[in-house]
């Protein structure tokens, strides 16, 4: 199957085409379909196949072009400038590249968006609420402050995203999403993407989903099949000197090492990078402008190693 099989606009062949794509994921050919006849779709799919352009391009599609390859409700044009869809995600560098494709693919449309997080100033997000847009990508933290504010407008959306739902409910913000959704209307699409189904998904699932698609890409709670495992047992004492040897012996770039809390992974970066390795680390911490930094720099090749807490684990696409 080809993208241009799925029924999309012109507008978004052209900008999937000047990414260089030009067959569908898997997750993307099951769940387009879906999302365009405007139904409730709940997702098990891992990091790496492919979902945002899942959600985003029938998204932009029903925005732009109500009435080409679907069958539901368009999502309707209003004078308002109030979002008509909303994608909450669990942090800040996944908000960022959400919109990044939302943007990317959008290029061609003429639609607005913009993504809310912490740890930058508050006021420029504001003030682009107020110009109006389309699409709000958002940590729950920070469109809660917005609510507080009430420098945001929830009333007009139509379709809600709630992407890596597990991870949320692993970061404590199952309280937050409910305070959130309460403030949506009652009618709306609802889209839900997971890397696992727990019981608590599960539930929140329920709660929020009408008659959902369902859509399975991987087995349940199965590592990633693209990529490769092996375990090296050390005793604790050695780790760092074992992972020095790795990288002088392989040659190692581009390597993203994953450390249990902040203070190691700080501990591990000047380790490494006193070692001769270019390293930096990335955890919530750091300022906003040090974890977009070291990630930027992390993805252009200029450092070998990043080194994270869990923050990192997943959503991120780095090439």
């Amino acid at each position: 199957m080809q993208f241009s099989e799925l029924g999309l606009s012109a507008e978004l062949l052209r900008a999937i085409g000047e990414q260089g794509y030009t067959t569908p994921t898997p997750v993307q050919q099951q769940a387009i379909p879906h999302i365009l006849a405007g139904r409730d779709l709940e997702a098990l799919a891992q990091t790496g196949t492919g979902k945002t352009a899942a959600f985003v391009l029938p998204i932009l599609q029903r925005l732009t072009n109500p009435l080409i390859g679907q069958t539901g409700s368009p999502l309707q044009k209003v004078t308002h400038t109030a979002p008509r869809v909303l994608v909450l995600v669990p942090t800040r560098e996944l908000a960022a590249q959400v919109l990044e494709s939302v943007r990317v693919y959008g290029a061609h449309t003429g639609l607005r968006s913009l993504a809310v997080f912490g740890g930058v100033g508050i006021n420029p997000q504001i003030q682009t609420l107020r110009r109006g847009i389309d699409i709000l990508v958002a940590t729950p933290g920070r469109l809660l402050d917005h609510l507080g504010q009430r420098t945001v407008d929830l009333s007009k959306v139509q379709t809600l995203v709630l992407d890596e739902a597990d991870r949320m409910f692993d970061m404590g913000f199952i309280r937050d999403i409910r305070r959130i959704i309460e403030k949506l209307p009652k009618v709306r699409q609802n889209l839900m993407f997971s890397a696992t189904f727990a019981a608590e998904v599960r539930e929140l699932a329920h709660a929020v989903l009408k008659d959902p698609a369902m859509v399975e890409v991987a087995r349940r709670n199965a590592p990633a099949e693209l990529v490769s495992h092996s375990v090296i047992k050390v005793d604790q004492d050695q780790k760092r000197d074992l992972l020095l040897h790795l990288f002088a012996a392989h040659g190692w770039h581009q390597v993203l090492v994953f450390c249990r809390t902040k203070h190691g992974s700080d501990a591990l970066a000047r380790k490494l990078e006193q070692s001769g390795v270019r390293t930096a680390a990335l955890h919530g911490n750091k300022s906003q402008n040090a974890r977009t930094r070291a990630l930027a720099d992390f993805k252009a090749g200029k450092l070998a190693a990043l080194v994270a807490t869990d923050i990192a684990a997943r959503g991120l696409d780095i090439v």
